[in-house]
């Protein structure tokens, strides 16, 4: 009976015949491996040359090409590309970056653009100076303006976002925290209040998601009067009272703020301007600081002795909102005022336990 061999069907006393086939065979075995291995590296070594092509092509500082990891160049390049389809290089002329700089500087905040869909498309240079972090570190958070804000307002923002998507043109404003660097939160103790002001903008014809964004300015929300790196002067008036709070000096922007003229308000009563709603609240904030609780620039006590959110009566009749601090000067009171648009003012008012009226 003769025995074949399983692998080459040949008899057995052929069968080391087969051994160098066999042995041939083994080597070959390990070929798709190392060429998988070096396919591997080929394809990492293409991947890391495009990303070095992209990076190149980024319009930021060859110091700052060096710094960016892998990940912020894919997030930079997709804001490069976001921007482009929206503003497309030969839509506008391009403006000359010492004009571009000096115009950002005179801004009481940053400029943001949204594309429809809420991902971030351009954030203007100087939202390191309210922010605390570079464009690049604040694209780490995420590619959408929901990454950047606190998450318990996300649904707000977003219902407001699509309303004003199905109005291109209405004006549509939100308050919320924005994400800070570390640093910022060390200093003043959490991240900073934004209000975020803007509209949707057909920007080519026919409108579609492709052609529209939303552009906003994001400006602080001041906590305080001494809060002056970017709080604009232009908001604020000031005005002196005896210790009944009646006028006897007020600066003569109060004019464009409130509508009267300088010599209309003083000896006049702060109370006959007041909503009779918050005249409980002035009241509260008038006594503390007449007693001295809220005297001196120092530490001193909290807001809820010296500042107070209220509305006043504008001259045309309406109400206007206004954050006021107040401090005691020897026998005079002295109060600093900032104009509030209405979401701001509801922020602030959410944050302002209501005291009980002074007996």
């Amino acid at each position: 009976m003769t025995i074949f061999c399983s692998h080459c069907h040949r008899p057995l006393q052929a069968k080391m015949s087969c051994l160098p086939t066999r042995a041939k065979q083994a080597p070959n075995a390990s070929k798709p491996f190392r060429s998988t291995k070096s396919a591997s590296k080929a394809r990492r070594d293409q991947i890391n040359a495009e990303l070095q092509a992209l990076r190149s092509l980024l319009p930021i500082s060859a110091q700052e090409k060096e710094r960016l990891s892998y990940l912020h160049t894919m997030a930079l390049v997709c804001l490069q590309l976001r921007g482009a389809q929206l503003f497309p290089p030969g839509l506008a002329p391009p403006a000359g970056p010492a004009l571009g700089t000096e115009l950002l500087s005179l801004l009481p905040g940053f400029l943001l653009v949204l594309s429809a869909d809420s991902k971030l498309v351009y954030i203007s240079e100087n939202v390191a100076q309210v922010l605390g972090l570079s464009v690049v570190e604040l694209l780490t958070q995420g590619d959408t303006v929901f990454d950047i804000l606190d998450g318990q307002v996300g649904e707000d923002v977003q219902k407001k976002l699509l309303l004003a998507r199905e109005e291109p043109g209405r004006e549509i404003t939100f308050v919320s925290e924005m994400r800070t660097s570390k640093a910022f939160r060390l200093q003043h103790g959490g991240n900073r209040v934004m209000a975020v002001c803007g509209r949707f903008v057909t920007l080519r014809w026919p409108p579609s998601p492709s052609t529209t964004a939303f552009l906003a300015l994001c400006t602080p929300v001041v906590q305080s009067p001494t809060d002056g790196e970017a709080a604009s002067q232009d908001d604020i008036f000031q005005s002196t009272h005896l210790l009944d709070m009646m006028f006897i000096e007020v600066t003569e922007s109060v004019t464009y703020h409130l509508g009267y003229h300088r010599e209309e308000l003083v000896g006049q009563s702060w109370y006959s301007l007041l909503h009779p709603e918050d005249a409980d609240l002035a009241a509260v904030q008038h006594r503390a600081v007449a007693l001295g609780a809220g005297a001196g620039p120092g530490p001193g006590p909290g807001p809820a002795a010296g500042s107070a959110v209220l509305r006043v009566l504008r001259k045309d009749r309406a109400w206007t909102w206004l954050c006021v601090w107040a401090r005691r000067d020897g026998g005079c009171i002295t109060c600093t005022c900032r104009c509030l648009r209405e979401e701001e003012a509801a922020h602030l008012r959410a944050q302002q336990p209501r005291a009980a009226a002074p007996p």
